[in-house]
């Protein structure tokens, strides 16, 4: 049912109640009963309705995007007056953020009390709204404690540099000078921290990568520092 139809229909139905009211007036306690309980009946179908418009009117999320709502998380495939259907995309205890082959059906008004989290976030440069799905994603390697700590921080920070200096370039580009704080972090801070518990030191590296492809990208840096460590005695995973 398209935006156009419904409207037409609500507002026959509002023109007939008005109708049956004048003519006849002791049936106003009967309608207003009726429509009482049609409105409680009707009250997430009614927020769903308006939540299509907050959502086409906010440009909030759009077909394509990588979302979060509540508990959801998805690839948007369809917009629709009621319900947003979803490609479901696991956390990364379920496959890793991949799509998971199921569908889901989420009901706008989700969108009216709950926080909505787009991957495919929107910046603003002068005045032009540009697309950007980069993100800082960051990936853990727990080494033993006596290891050589800071020949594996050098050589985690070099193959984290070398893996994502081409998606860094891309992004600084299509932001030119002014892009988002994020891409300024990966140019001046530390891109590999240390934190140490009873049984192991965790090498965290963080990197920039295009949101879509980031488990390809975690891997290939996972590989290259395990075969980089293969014949090296001083450094040991836990």
């Amino acid at each position: 049912m398209n935006t156009r139809l419904l409207a037409i229909i609500s507002i026959l139905i509002v023109a007939g109640i008005l109708v049956a009211v004048a003519l006849f007036s002791n049936l106003a306690i009967y309608i207003s009963i009726i429509a009482i309980g049609l409105a409680l009946a009707l009250q997430k179908y009614v927020a769903s309705y308006f939540g299509y418009f907050i959502i086409v009117f906010s440009n909030m999320l759009h077909k394509g995007d990588r979302i979060r709502i509540g508990s959801y998380k998805g690839d948007v495939r369809h917009i629709g007056i009621f319900y947003l259907t979803l490609d479901e995309v696991g956390e990364d205890e379920k496959l890793g953020g991949e799509l998971t082959g199921r569908i889901l059906h989420i009901p706008n008004l989700l969108v009216l009390d709950n926080p909505v989290l787009n991957f495919s976030k929107v910046y603003r440069k002068k005045n032009c709204k540009l697309q950007c799905d980069y993100i800082f994603d960051e990936i853990r390697i727990p080494i033993s404690t006596d290891s050589n700590i800071r020949a594996a921080a050098r050589l985690l920070e070099e193959i984290v540099f070398s893996e994502d200096a081409e998606h860094v370039r891309q992004a600084k580009f299509a932001f030119a000078d002014d892009y988002p704080s994020f891409l300024q972090e990966a140019e001046t801070h530390r891109r590999v921290l240390i934190h140490v518990d009873e049984n192991r030191i965790w090498l965290k590296g963080k990197f920039v990568t295009p949101y879509r492809i980031r488990n390809d990208l975690r891997t290939k840096i996972y590989l290259r520092f395990i075969e980089r460590i293969g014949k090296d005695t001083e450094i040991k995973l836990a």
